[in-house]
């Protein structure tokens, strides 16, 4: 497949970086890539250039690494944050094949990576994390999603190489409409994680990147 930006914009990557970038032939590549490098517990934002010399990164460092090189693979880089409750948001990079939705995330837990491309809209495809999402006290925390935010609307940024204007992309992920997904009567009757589900989600879990509600008060 070729890779070229669709909007023709000039490229930004070294050699070396680019070279990286070439072997991603599939969405399936750029998820395999993500789940070789260790999740960070950093409390920063890196661009797609700092997580390919760190080689480390969180769910928003990886959903952006993720935009940048489904790019070059010819899709358009947009994102989708997951609302969640009592518990970090996740961001989810997502692309289409034949009007199917998929997705590639970077995660702590393992049930919220990968998603193929064969669900009919944004809506199931963000459900197909709930029973996925939840937090240390095992409490199912998803509660609603963003509407897709095109990156490439902030190539001024130079967000796929900077890290100094990650804060704004951030900022309008809290800013642009959210639809919710439970009433309060569905909330109340959530039932908690079994235990099985629970240790099969944190199998290889980065215990510094948890979040922890308790700490959060």
């Amino acid at each position: 497949m070729k890779k070229t930006f669709s909007n023709n914009m000039p490229q930004p990557w070294t050699p070396e970086e680019f070279a990286v970038f070439e072997h991603f032939v599939t969405p399936g590549d750029i998820q395999a890539f993500l789940d070789d490098i260790p999740y960070s517990d950093d409390p920063i934002y890196r661009s797609p250039r700092s997580v390919l010399r760190d080689r480390k990164a969180h769910c928003f460092d990886g959903a952006l690494f993720a935009a940048a090189a489904l790019r070059l693979l010819g899709y358009t880089p947009r994102v989708c944050e997951i609302k969640a409750v009592r518990d970090d948001v996740h961001l989810l990079s997502l692309f289409t094949i034949d009007g199917h939705f998929g997705a590639i995330a970077k995660s702590n837990f393992s049930g919220l990576r990968f998603r193929e491309p064969v669900f009919r809209n944004l809506r199931e495809l963000v459900l197909s994390y709930f029973e996925d999402y939840y937090n240390v006290d095992g409490e199912k925390t998803m509660r609603g999603y963003t509407i897709p935010l095109d990156l490439s609307r902030y190539d001024s940024l130079h967000w796929m190489t900077e890290d100094a204007g990650l804060d704004v992309i951030a900022e309008k992920l809290d800013q642009i409409r959210s639809i919710s997904l439970l009433t309060p009567v569905m909330e109340a009757r959530l039932h908690r994680m079994d235990q099985r589900s629970y240790q099969a989600g944190l199998l290889g879990v980065n215990e510094a990147g948890l979040y922890r509600p308790e700490e959060h008060h």
